[in-house]
């Protein structure tokens, strides 16, 4: 078996086929934990779990912080608004004065692309990506891919296509790279004011017609509409948006009839997808989140041990 030899988990694009496997095939072996009456084992006991977070979170956060105590780890949660920062002092020195405290990994979210990359350099915990700007999401794109594992049995050779706010999304990017070295076909779909500049460097489809995204595709991942990263209006309205590329029970007429609807969250329904898709049938939105928790335990786990 493959052994990790990662420090850090700073995203998708650096990983092979076979590492990524392997968290998946890790977090399956830890999923059943969740549904022991004691939701609890010793794995990283004695181990310290830094959750450093610059920007709002509920789902990853929780789903981090439940991981680390269900594998018998200490937690200790920094925001941006309640450390030194706010006083001046740099996110290195920062991390160094939260390192000096003899703590082994930081799960780190930050608004600028590329800041956990600048920690992990400059500390010798383990350093988790929860998000980093509009560059990667790893862990979200690691449990959208367990989920539809489970769901349809494989990767390999399945149609997904995503939709929505492709150009501030790290949540895309990091399912681009996954899904694809895994042998997915993978299509993006959006406004063309809402698909990166550079695309073409991805090994994608890319398409404007929602219906085109919609009929071939074995899987839905329908994105937020990120209005707090956005510049400029990139769209008239978010009416118009909704009309026009919002997933809803008349745009599903095209799907497949197995097609899995999936979403990161936070939902805005009725904008990018309607409550009786959200709710209905073939969404396994609240099973992404149940996933989420063995996916990010299997992450916890490796990266303790990997770098030794």
């Amino acid at each position: 078996m493959l052994n990790w030899k990662h420090k850090d988990l700073l995203g998708l694009e650096e990983l092979s086929k076979e590492e990524i496997e392997l968290i998946l095939e890790t977090a399956d072996s830890f999923k059943e934990i969740s549904l022991r009456p004691i939701k609890k084992v010793p794995t990283l006991r004695g181990k310290t779990v830094v959750l450093f977070f610059f920007e709002p979170s509920t789902r990853t956060r929780t789903s981090f912080e439940l991981a680390a105590k269900r594998l018998s780890a200490d937690t200790v949660s920094i925001s941006a608004t309640t450390s030194s920062i706010v006083k001046g002092e740099t996110l290195k020195d920062t991390a160094k004065n939260i390192e000096a405290m003899k703590v082994d990994i930081i799960v780190m979210r930050h608004s600028s692309s590329g800041a956990p990359h600048l920690l992990a350099k400059a500390v010798e915990a383990s350093v988790i990506n929860a998000g980093d700007g509009c560059h990667e999401h790893p862990t979200q794109a690691l449990l959208d891919m367990f989920t539809i594992k489970e769901k349809k049995g494989r990767i390999s050779g399945l149609k997904v296509s995503i939709i929505g706010d492709i150009a501030h999304s790290r949540v895309a990017r990091s399912n681009i790279w996954g899904l694809t070295k895994l042998g997915a076909e993978v299509t993006v779909c959006g406004p063309p004011t809402l698909i990166p500049q550079g695309i073409e460097k991805f090994p994608v489809k890319v398409t404007y017609d929602v219906e085109e995204a919609i009929r071939d595709a074995d899987v839905l991942n329908i994105l937020r509409i990120q209005l707090e990263r956005q510049k400029s209006n990139l769209f008239p309205s978010l009416r118009e948006y909704a009309l026009n590329f919002g997933i809803d029970a008349e745009k599903l007429k095209f799907a497949k009839p197995e097609v899995l609807i999936m979403h990161p969250g936070p939902i805005n329904r009725g904008v990018e997808i309607s409550p009786e898709v959200a709710d209905g049938p073939y969404s396994v939105i609240l099973e992404q989140v149940t996933n989420g928790l063995a996916v990010r335990m299997a992450v916890l786990y490796l990266v303790s041990q990997g770098g030794k």
